[in-house]
């Protein structure tokens, strides 16, 4: 066999592959439909650190942060400290606050968690499957959900001040 020939076989191969692969990854992500305002939050339940299952739906009734997280994200680092301030300040109107770990080693995520000392529940996604239905980009992503399970807010990332928005987002959903 000539070497053009077997160059075209190859080529021919690994194009076959890399065709498999981008069908795979976009058949993954066209089944995520992003989270938008106004759309019923995507019902899911996950383990927490003390190794209960939490699931989003049986919250209905109160407002829900659902903020997803991971240790390695500064900006995540950076928020905890304000989110437990929203959840000492609100939880007593109808408020719940959940922190979604995307780390694939919970250990890591449970260590964080207990070194920051947060009071609310750290939920744990090791395989993705929740931040995938969310179809998150960005970390750290944050979600606000009304008493109805409707998402009212989504919020890409973080910077300083954020906490701000989020306070007067649950004061007007906690007053409805």
């Amino acid at each position: 066999m000539d070497v053009f020939r077997m160059n075209t076989i190859l080529l021919s191969s690994v194009g076959r592959v890399l065709l498999g692969a981008t069908l795979a990854v976009c058949a993954t992500f066209a089944s995520a439909v992003p989270v938008a305002p106004l759309s019923a939050a995507p019902d899911f339940t996950l383990r927490t650190m003390d190794g209960k299952n939490l699931r989003l739906q049986e919250l209905r009734g109160s407002v829900v942060l659902v903020n997803f997280w991971a240790t390695w994200c500064g900006p995540c680092r950076q928020e905890m400290p304000h989110l437990n301030r929203l959840y000492d300040k609100y939880r007593s109107s109808g408020f719940e606050l959940l922190g979604v770990n995307i780390d694939e080693d919970a250990s890591n995520a449970i260590g964080v968690a207990t070194k920051m000392g947060l009071k609310f529940p750290v939920l744990l996604d090791t395989d993705k499957k929740v931040s995938r239905l969310y179809d998150l980009s960005t970390m750290p992503s944050t979600v606000v959900i009304d008493r109805d399970g409707k998402v009212r807010y989504v919020h890409r990332g973080y910077r300083d001040g954020y906490e701000e928005n989020y306070d007067k987002q649950i004061l007007q959903l906690v007053k409805e």
